[in-house]
């Protein structure tokens, strides 16, 4: 028999020797998609941190609310319920932006930068994600620690800002929520290797860098496949350990199914075996 297992169970095994990923604060977690759709990795982290009663401030720059809240459901967490009790921040970056261009803002906007001449500054996106997060000083936050979720930062790329002004955007909210507040940081970047972006590669390369945890998607290099719809690979960088010990890696295939994702080794498939 097969096992399949969940995404918490395989992270495990990479990080033996820490306490368990899923309670660590101050990370930076990168998720990578390249030729498959890595949105299901988004929704997994969304509604693991509602469920682990953390305060969520998520950048949704892709789809709609709906949209997110529906697959949210099927995976046990309701987004409505959690952003009127104040726990989700959410920021709708589909209307966000139609309402920057086609409407007069009498007060600054978190997509102010889209009616700027060159769009690099990010300031009030950046400003947005601190109030956001930052609990009032006279008040004890009812949540365990701060989330910062961004899906997907490529999209700024085709928004018009340079791959620096958004390294340098994440560097802001790292030092910010990773550093000062002790919560985490997790985004989505498109790997369009091949196709010659320079800046979609500038910014994919210096997350890495600075990622303590990659999580990339990929399609399965002999085409599409029923039963196995891409494999996960997994990097976890412990800046504790010497240089032999830093990082470690697993590689998993996965299925996407209506309402979980099951995970198994290479070649490993019950529909193959």
């Amino acid at each position: 028999m097969v096992a399949e297992q969940a995404l918490e169970e395989i992270l495990l095994p990479a990080l033996s020797l820490l306490p368990p990923w899923n309670i660590l604060q101050g990370t930076l977690t990168l998720l990578c998609d390249a030729k498959t759709d890595g949105s299901f990795l988004v929704h997994h982290f969304l509604s693991f941190y509602l469920k682990a009663n953390c305060k969520v401030c998520f950048v949704a720059l892709v789809q709609s609310f709906s949209h997110y809240n529906i697959v949210g459901q099927k995976l046990g967490v309701s987004l409505t319920a959690a952003r009127d009790r104040g726990q989700l921040v959410f920021l709708e970056g589909l209307k966000s932006s139609v309402e920057v261009l086609f409407h007069s803002q009498e007060e600054p906007h978190p997509l102010q930068f889209l009616r700027e001449a060159g769009a690099g500054n990010l300031q009030s996106l950046y400003t947005f994600i601190q109030d956001s997060l930052k609990p009032a000083d006279s008040e004890e936050s009812p949540w365990k620690y701060p989330v910062l979720l961004v899906d997907n930062l490529s999209v700024l790329l085709s928004l018009g800002v340079g791959a620096v002004a958004v390294l340098d955007f994440m560097q802001y909210c790292r030092a910010t929520v990773c550093c000062e507040l002790k919560g985490n940081v997790v985004a989505l970047v498109h790997d369009t290797e091949g196709a010659a972006d320079e800046g979609n590669d500038i910014l994919l390369n210096g997350l890495s860098h600075q990622s303590h945890l990659i999580l990339r998607a990929e399609g399965l290099a002999t085409g599409f496949c029923k039963d196995v719809h891409g494999q996960l690979s997994i990097l976890w960088r412990r800046p504790s350990k010497s240089t032999a010990q830093r990082a470690r890696s697993l590689t998993y295939q996965y299925k996407i199914q209506d309402k979980n994702v099951t995970f198994f080794a290479k070649g490993m498939s019950p529909a193959v075996l």
